[in-house]
C-alpha cells in the first residue's frame, strides 16, 4: 500500500506540472453507464490541469475501429494514449502501435492480455478483478447462510466473454462457491453472457423463468446485468424480494435498486478514481517517469448497511 501511495503522489505531482500536452482516449462504448462515469471524470480532471487537452473517441464496441483509433493517435504524435479496450484479448496490436510510435499508453479499467510484457512506457490503471467477484460471492454466501440455507441454486450472468474482467469475475464466483469458506452449497443452474447489457440480461432472465426451474438468486458480473435480471423477474409478475440479487460496480442505478430493496449486494468500483488515475499515469509516462505496471484502485463491498457511504461516488 505504501508503494501504491508513493506512486500515486508522484503521478499527481507530475500532472500538476504538466503543460501543453494532449491525451487521446479511446473508450470501448460511449453508451455504457459505467464507462460514461469514467469518461466524464477523465474529461473534468484533465480540464482542471493547466495546459492539458483531452480528446475522447468512441470505439462503438468495434475492435477494428478501436485499433484504428490507436494507430491514428500514435501517427498524430499525441503525448499519451488512454484506452479502455473493447476486447482485452486483442490488445497486443494496440501496444505494438503505440510502442512503434514511442507514445506512452495507459490501459484503463480492463486488464490487457499482454499485461506482463508491456513496454516500460505502458501501464494499467484499474481495480484488481480478483477482488471483485470474490467480495460479491462471499457476501452472497453470508446472506444465504444468514437466511438459514444450507443449499441454494443460482443463475450467473456474465459480462463480455472476450473481456478479462468478465472472465475473472466469473472465476471468482466459481472459486468462492467451490472453496471451504462459503458455508452453503451453491449450485449454478446456468450461466450465460449478457455482454454487460441490461436488456440482454432481462431477456436471459425471461428465458430462465420460462423453464419453471426453481432458483434462489442471481449473481451478475455487473450492476447493469443484475438490474436486467430484476426487471425480468418483475416483468414476469413475480416478486423480486424472495431472490438474492448481486452485482458489481455500485453504479447510481445499482444504488437505486439497492435502496428499493431489489439489489442485495454490489461492489464499489471507483470509476472516477480510475479515470483520474489514468490521466495521472498518462502524464507521468509522457514526462518519462516510471509508473507501476499495474496501478490498482481498490474494490469495496457495498450492502444496504453501508450504502450511504457510496451513494454519490459513482
Amino acid at each position: 500500500m505504501r508503494k501504491l501511495l508513493a506512486s500515486a503522489a508522484l503521478i499527481i505531482s507530475m500532472a500538476s506540472a504538466a503543460s501543453a500536452e494532449t491525451i487521446a482516449v479511446s473508450m470501448a462504448r460511449f453508451d455504457d453507464n459505467f464507462g460514461t462515469v469514467i469518461r466524464n471524470a477523465m474529461v473534468a480532471y484533465a480540464k482542471s490541469i493547466n495546459g492539458v487537452t483531452i480528446q475522447v473517441e468512441d470505439a462503438q464496441g468495434d475492435v477494428a475501429k478501436q485499433l484504428d483509433q490507436i494507430k491514428n493517435f500514435a501517427a498524430n504524435k499525441v503525448d499519451a494514449i488512454i484506452v479502455q479496450p473493447q476486447d482485452t484479448s486483442a490488445t497486443q496490436a494496440m501496444t505494438d502501435a503505440a510502442a512503434a510510435a514511442g507514445v506512452p499508453l495507459v490501459y484503463l479499467n480492463r486488464e490487457p492480455i499482454n499485461i506482463d510484457t508491456l513496454p516500460a512506457n505502458q501501464a494499467l490503471v484499474a481495480s484488481n478483478e480478483r477482488d471483485s467477484g470474490t467480495l460479491e460471492t462471499k457476501e452472497v454466501c453470508r446472506l444465504f447462510k444468514k437466511a438459514g440455507k444450507t443449499e441454494a441454486s443460482v443463475y450467473v450472468i456474465m459480462g463480455e466473454l472476450s473481456n478479462q474482467a468478465a472472465v475473472q469475475r466469473t472465476q471468482d464466483i466459481l472459486d468462492v462457491i467451490g472453496g471451504p469458506d462459503c458455508g452453503v452449497k451453491i449450485n449454478i443452474i446456468d450461466r450465460q453472457t449478457s455482454n454487460w447489457q441490461r436488456e440482454q440480461a432481462q431477456n436471459l432472465m425471461t428465458n430462465w423463468l420460462s423453464t419453471g426451474t426453481p432458483f434462489d438468486g442471481v449473481i451478475a458480473n455487473n450492476d447493469e446485468s443484475a438490474i436486467g435480471a430484476i426487471q425480468g423477474i418483475r416483468a414476469s409478475g413475480a416478486d423480486v424480494k424472495p431472490y438474492l440479487i448481486a452485482g458489481i460496480d455500485a453504479s447510481q442505478d445499482g444504488m437505486q435498486a439497492m435502496q428499493a430493496g431489489d439489489l442485495d449486494v454490489t461492489v464499489f468500483q471507483d470509476a472516477a478514481g480510475q479515470g483520474k488515475g489514468a490521466v495521472d499515469a498518462a502524464l507521468a509516462l509522457a514526462h518519462g517517469k516510471k509508473v507501476d505496471r499495474r496501478v490498482f484502485v481498490p474494490f469495496q463491498l457495498v450492502t444496504p448497511d453501508n450504502i450511504g457511504d457510496y451513494l454519490k461516488k459513482n
